[in-house]
């Protein structure tokens, strides 16, 4: 029998500072591990804030904004990564936290996971930004739609609609994930976006027969005031949206999710109760049927340059991939 102690993190993002947000991060990180937390999930792009700006901005009145998250986002490896590792250490605790990545010019939605010894272990970019996401961010590849094993259990990690592409949870459930990493940006669309994350996230539970911590993010009325400041939008669009939440394999509620304010949902997860529901359903052995329905998948994780040998050297496979070889069927 496996018991892990999870935690699903509501937390108020520090704007435009990266720095300050990861030292809440990494606080945090110290006040679970008080409470025996072996593995938190943290919020969508929350270091250093979700791109606010990009909902209810026009394309050309967003660049200042755009260019400001730019030189605030996190490059990997970096001190903020670095940080975040040593407080999964000391911690003894495994961490999912969702951030926006520089790499170049260019800002990803990314995913890192930490093993409880610190270790960056997975390190994911969301595969399509959401429809204004997509002035923001470049799109991730498939290198990222695996599950991993870490010292809690095996872990797969989606962000905010992912969770709507059926393909891209059944490439994790496939791959034998027992903790599900979910993570939304909070405080944004209003309540019935909230009311979609919960169908979204309990509904993976229930098909992938796995632990979800589901985390969104807060922001307080100050920190509104600012976004209406500096982009003239309304309150009603930068508000509602927050569930952080766990949930059983059985799609059930573990404790009560948080709605508003900072905070975390704690739950003990009784790995027993994986087997209990996939003995009546499991979707990626006898429930499914492999013959009539599978997934490919290509895991490659594209470059912007590839090299090739010169002429007078035999080519080997280290010099060059052939991507079909790279693919992966399920």
């Amino acid at each position: 029998m496996t018991i892990v102690r999870a935690a699903a993190v509501q937390l108020r993002p520090v704007l435009y500072s990266r720095e300050e947000t990861v030292a809440a991060v990494t606080a945090k990180i110290d006040e679970l591990a008080g409470h025996g937390v072996q593995f938190a999930t943290f919020p969508e792009t929350v270091i250093p804030y979700y791109p606010y700006f990009s909902f209810v901005q026009r394309p050309y009145e967003m660049n200042p904004s755009h260019v400001r998250l730019l030189q605030q986002a996190v490059t990997v490896p970096s001190p903020a990564t670095h940080a975040i590792a040593e407080a999964a250490r000391r911690a003894a605790m495994v961490v999912s936290v969702g951030v926006n990545e520089r790499d170049g010019g260019t800002v990803y939605n990314t995913q890192l996971l930490f093993d409880a010894d610190g270790t960056l272990i997975q390190r994911r970019r969301k595969i399509t930004p959401t429809f204004h996401e997509r002035m923001v961010w470049g799109q991730g590849d498939g290198s990222g739609l695996k599950a991993v094993d870490s010292a809690v259990g095996r872990i797969g990690q989606l962000a905010c609609w992912e969770h709507y592409n059926p393909l891209a949870r059944y490439a994790l459930i496939a791959d034998g994930e027992q903790i599900h990493s979910a993570m939304f940006p909070g405080s944004i669309f209003g309540d019935l976006f909230a009311t979609q994350a919960e169908i979204q996230v309990r509904n993976h539970a229930l098909e992938s027969a796995c632990f979800v911590v589901n985390a969104t993010a807060w922001l307080d009325a100050e920190q509104q005031q600012m976004i209406v400041a500096d982009t003239g939008c309304a309150l009603g669009p930068i508000s509602g949206g927050c569930f952080t939440a766990i949930i059983s394999p059985q799609g059930e509620l573990m404790g009560e999710p948080l709605r508003s304010g900072e905070g975390e949902v704690i739950a003990d997860l009784d790995f027993d109760l994986i087997d209990k529901r996939k003995a009546f359903m499991d979707a990626a052995g006898h429930y499914s049927r492999p013959e009539l329905l599978s997934l490919r998948i290509d895991y490659t994780a594209h470059a912007h340059i590839r090299t090739r040998a010169p002429a007078s050297q035999p080519v080997t496979e280290a010099d060059e991939t052939d991507d079909s070889t790279a693919s992966a069927a399920v």
